[in-house]
């Protein structure tokens, strides 16, 4: 099969699948363009995690000319229209734009302080691989260590969100594996934290509980090393280094606009201190050969009432001074350019 053969197969099958579930794109969407390109200055692949379709026909997101892009997919979206038609929309907007997708799944949108059972689990995204045949490569599980989310709902504190423990994550691991023949999987989607020591025992615990199920151990690791990009710090990305084996991928990192009281945007500190955050990001990426990839998350920023904003632009979609940076990096034609100040 050619090359142009199996790219018009590759979009024919997602149109097949928006159209059974009465979605269209653009037809700027699906005009394509010039083909994407490595950055040769760099000895690991640079892209964008985000959840919105809107970077994907931005000319900011065109000119970066990246090659992969990341997406959060909730465990039981081929079972659950809304997340099907979300999921289905984005891969079907990467996939016009030549992008290499990585999916990594997550909770459940309607059952999310309740973890699967393997079986539940294996179940629904062998139906979700099923439906993107052309997506080989996945996480089983976001930020596995995250932990529970706290939310405040009217001044209560509840329950947000659960995450898995080691033992559950490797059973997760093992489904996937069995589910996804020949698909490049990360052994654990780990979250480095203010501190590492938390994020060390999971691992082991992750590795033991493998182990136990006599399943080989991963050659590829997935790694959110916010605390180091957004404190200059190296000694959190060193100590996963050391405790893994084979190479890693920063599935999601970034320069923290704002997140709680840790990280504010005071007069726009918080736009200047991602900038800077997100230089030191990419010279962080750069300090170990085994770190083979860089997902930047994320594309749009939000709003003061969301916590968290990592965006390269504003809610407007309005270049911020982050942009610049990861302009620069990428040797884009326009980096010159004025920068929003939200």
């Amino acid at each position: 099969m050619t090359m142009l053969t199996h790219l018009r197969t590759r979009t024919k099958l997602l149109m097949t699948l928006l159209a059974v579930l009465g979605l269209a794109l653009a037809p700027a969407a699906l005009a394509g363009g010039s083909a994407a390109r490595a950055h040769a200055s760099a000895s690991y692949l640079t892209g964008l995690g985000d959840q919105q379709t809107e970077m994907f026909s931005n000319p900011l997101w065109q000119q970066l000319h990246t090659k992969i892009a990341r997406y959060i997919a909730p465990y039981d979206a081929a079972v659950r229209p809304y997340s099907l038609q979300a999921a289905a929309r984005w891969i079907a907007a990467a996939e016009a734009q030549h992008q290499l997708v990585l999916v990594a799944f997550y909770h459940s949108e309607y059952t999310p302080t309740k973890m699967p059972s393997t079986s539940v689990y294996e179940r629904d995204v062998k139906k979700f691989i099923a439906l993107f045949p052309h997506v080989r490569q996945y996480q089983a599980w976001n930020e596995t260590n995250r932990g529970s989310v706290i939310e405040r709902v009217k001044g209560k504190r509840h329950i947000g969100l659960v995450s898995p423990t080691p033992t559950q994550s490797a059973a997760y691991y093992k489904a996937l594996r069995a589910v996804c023949k020949g698909c490049m999987i990360t052994g654990l989607d780990i979250l480095d934290g203010q501190s590492i020591a938390p994020s060390l025992r999971y691992i082991a615990q992750f590795k033991h509980a493998l182990a136990h199920l006599k399943v080989p151990m991963p050659k590829l690791w997935g790694l959110h090393n916010y605390s180091d990009t957004n404190r200059f710090s190296s000694s959190r990305t060193r100590a996963v280094l050391r405790a893994v084996p084979g190479e890693v991928w920063l599935t999601e990192t970034g320069g923290i606009v704002r997140f709680g009281g840790a990280f504010p945007n005071v007069k726009g500190s918080g736009l200047r201190r991602a900038s800077r955050a997100l230089s030191y990001m990419f010279h962080l990426a750069a300090s170990n050969s085994r770190i083979k990839r860089l997902y930047i998350f994320q594309w749009s920023g939000s709003t003061g009432a969301v916590r968290f904003d990592a965006g390269l632009t504003d809610p407007h979609y309005n270049p911020r001074p982050g942009y610049l940076t990861v302009c620069k990096q990428l040797h884009a034609a326009k980096c010159k350019m004025k920068t929003s100040n939200r």
